[in-house]
């Protein structure tokens, strides 16, 4: 569906928004804006990571943007992550994407139709900040998740499964890293379009979830470091208590086993004190062996 956010009238540019594009939308619009063939296949295809091109006096970007429909076990960028692919000159900006986007009509109604947006590339830079922004809340989410998960390993008593949760948090901060580090060769490319100080504001804000992205990995690689360790210490200890337990009673068996083969000229079995004296003899080893391992402090 072709959308006229902003059509020329009193300023110098218009902005078209297109969601859940047709190839003969795409084809019309191509053709009015003199657009690249192969660029505008690019923005159909869902799984381009970001990117900057630029074709003439036509730029072209694509952006990623925190999904709306991810779930808790989403682990790839197309599950993540929706994408915007952005053409843009002085005097048109066209924006494609599948999902609507809220922000796009915000940044319209609150801000270009206010006279607070002088060129098109005042409504790319506001677009690319709210772009980045909607990494902020599940980086937060991922933080506080990581953060819930030491009281649960190291204050009960049995430790809960986490593994495949550990994996999910990790796997998701590794695709947000991984879509922000990308995003930063479109600032790069922007330099001379965009005024310093909104630039230093998109740059500060990406540092900012960049570095919230990688505590988030830093975290969950710790976090899981320590489960694993702890799951092998409890696994450890229950290995300990049952080599004690056989530690006693292999020698018990031992001696039973001896006094069941039933041979006929075993001289204790004719004695009328060879029972009581076995018994005396087990508790004797019994305690023996406890000794021991006191002394060793394995008790």
């Amino acid at each position: 569906m072709i959308t006229a956010l902003k059509e020329k009238n009193e300023l110098p540019f218009e902005w078209i928004d297109i969601t859940n594009p047709t190839k003969v939308e795409l084809s019309e619009i191509s053709s009015k804006y003199n657009l690249h063939r192969a660029l505008v296949e690019d923005s159909l295809q869902p799984e381009h990571l970001p990117k900057y091109e630029k074709i003439d006096n036509i730029q072209f970007l694509i952006l990623r943007v925190y999904s709306s429909k991810a779930t808790h076990k989403a682990d790839t960028i197309q599950e993540l992550t929706d994408k915007i692919a952005i053409f843009i000159d002085s005097g048109f900006i066209i924006t494609i994407h599948r999902m609507k986007y809220n922000f796009l009509e915000e940044i319209c109604e609150q801000q270009v139709a206010n006279g607070k947006c002088q060129s098109t590339f005042d409504i790319l830079q506001r677009i690319i900040l709210r772009a980045l922004l909607t990494y902020d809340a599940p980086l937060h989410e991922l933080m506080r998740e990581i953060e819930s998960y030491e009281p649960k390993m190291f204050l009960e008593k049995k430790i809960p499964s986490l593994l495949e949760d550990l994996y999910y948090v990790k796997r998701q901060a590794y695709v947000i890293n991984k879509v922000l580090h990308l995003s930063k060769s479109i600032l790069d490319n922007l330099q001379d379009k965009i005024p310093t100080p909104d630039l230093n504001n998109l740059k500060d804000t990406l540092i900012g979830l960049h570095t919230n992205s990688d505590q988030v990995m830093d975290n969950s690689t710790t976090v899981l470091n320590t489960y694993i360790s702890l799951t092998s210490q409890r696994t450890n200890e229950v290995v300990r208590i049952l080599t004690i337990f056989s530690v006693f009673f292999m020698p018990l068996t031992f001696i039973v086993g001896i006094y069941g083969m039933n041979f006929d000229f075993m001289p204790e079995l004719r004695w009328h004190m060879g029972y009581f004296m076995v018994l005396l003899g087990m508790v004797g080893v019994t305690v023996a062996i406890y000794a021991w391992f006191k002394r060793k402090g394995w008790l």
